[in-house]
């Protein structure tokens, strides 16, 4: 099985996994609790911008679980908003007023209900580290994943904010 985590659009050969029921959501749940899940029975997690929603409390048990599910040598594909380059565009002298709200509402998540907040902000330092202290292996940064127009696919102003990163079981 392949695990699309945070989405609600259906895909040929993916499941999605999301926090609120929908039309084409096959699981309703936390994705910090995989737990319906036994060892080993997910060859793929894909997470677009579902990290940084998660409190760092949470995060390392979270991310353990995602690997427990995992195939041995099984893949993890996750997008984050990449601090670094959303914090050179903020400064930029040449944004104003709704751009740098914008800016800030990927930085912090959009807060227009109890989900869409960001606890956290990374860059590919601290997201390898998160990775491998969860027991990922192989983890390299990708400039996209080319399955799925979603955020991990974005761009302001030309210049893309995702930091997408492939990591193995």
């Amino acid at each position: 099985m392949k695990l699309n985590i945070g989405s609600r659009t259906a895909a040929p050969g993916w499941k999605t996994f999301d926090i609120e029921p929908g039309p084409s959501v096959d699981f309703v749940g936390d994705c910090r609790d995989l737990s319906r899940f036994s060892d080993g029975s997910v060859e793929c997690i894909y997470a677009s911008h579902v990290v940084e929603h998660i409190p760092r409390a949470d995060l390392s048990r979270m991310l353990r679980d995602w690997r427990r599910v995992l195939i041995p040598n099984g893949t993890l594909m996750a997008s984050v908003p990449d601090l670094n380059i959303l914090a050179q565009i903020f400064i930029k002298d040449s944004l104003h007023g709704v751009e740098k709200v914008a800016i800030m509402h990927m930085m912090f998540g959009g807060q227009d209900n109890p989900y869409d907040v960001h606890y956290g902000g990374y860059d590919l330092e601290l997201m390898a580290w998160m990775l491998r202290d969860a027991g990922f292996r192989d983890i390299a940064r990708v400039h996209s994943f080319g399955l799925f127009n979603d955020t991990s696919e974005g761009e302001f102003h030309g210049i893309r904010f995702s930091l997408n990163v492939i990591a193995k079981a």
